[in-house]
């Protein structure tokens, strides 16, 4: 797959040198998912996977606490959850997930970061299609024969086991996000260094250096928005 999961990571949380920006989407998110059921990551699944992302990333716990407990005091701030789908040069597809309170605003910047920088928004369906929802699940401290081993022992299902660079990355059904983590944490793993619900590319493509430039300045672009959470792509930038 080559997506060297740790890399991606460690690019995004340096892209904001301050992180304050990517800190504000964790508490954003962390908002939404502990509003859509008990603010409690024990019995709230969807918060629980935002928690696990919001470890790797190092968020403070106070921005944890404090978007927790502003959901618990029943703010009536809402927002909705899009997902946008589009293209960019030499047929590059581009997914971006948005949280929202204002769906016109998010849909305009959303067009006019496509098309600024050689892309265009497509309908709902035109690029999905070619991703899969995957759990992304990365340790260190073990060698991909261990981590395959543990899965069998727990009878955890996992579509791929690859050793990236110091890492173990685990490819899984999204069903299995939790079970994977679990059958890890049995076996003594304490720490992940990645742990995503992604959206992977069925099939990666490589730009020639021009059209990657134009490709990394529109994703640029839709990242640096304040609606946009997450943006998923095809594109192999050889991270």
């Amino acid at each position: 797959m080559g997506r060297k999961w740790n890399n991606i990571k460690e690019k995004k949380a340096s892209k904001d040198a301050n992180t304050s920006r990517i800190y504000a989407k964790f508490g954003r998110e962390i908002y939404v998912a502990a509003r859509q059921g008990e603010p409690d990551p024990t019995s709230n699944q969807a918060l629980k996977v935002v928690l696990e992302r919001a470890k790797t990333y190092s968020v403070p716990k106070h921005i944890i606490d404090k978007a927790i407990e502003k959901a618990k005091g029943g703010s009536e701030e809402s927002f909705d959850e899009l997902r946008y789908e589009g293209f960019g040069p030499n047929g590059s597809m581009v997914i971006v997930d948005a949280l929202t309170n204002n769906v016109n605003r998010t849909a305009s910047d959303v067009r006019a970061a496509f098309g600024k920088n050689g892309g265009n928004m497509g309908v709902s369906g035109s690029v999905a299609y070619m991703f899969d929802a995957t759990a992304v699940i990365g340790l260190e401290g073990k060698t991909a024969d261990d981590v395959l081993e543990i899965l069998m022992e727990a009878e955890v299902d996992a579509r791929d086991i690859l050793e990236e660079e110091d890492a173990v990355i685990v490819y899984a059904e999204p069903d299995q996000f939790h079970a994977v983590q679990e059958a890890l944490r049995t076996a003594g793993v304490t720490d992940f260094t990645v742990a995503e619900l992604t959206m992977l590319a069925q099939n990666d493509i490589a730009l020639d250096a021009d059209a990657q430039a134009q490709f990394e300045k529109m994703i640029d672009a839709i990242e640096d928005l304040e609606d946009v959470q997450q943006v998923y792509h095809n594109v192999d930038l050889g991270e």
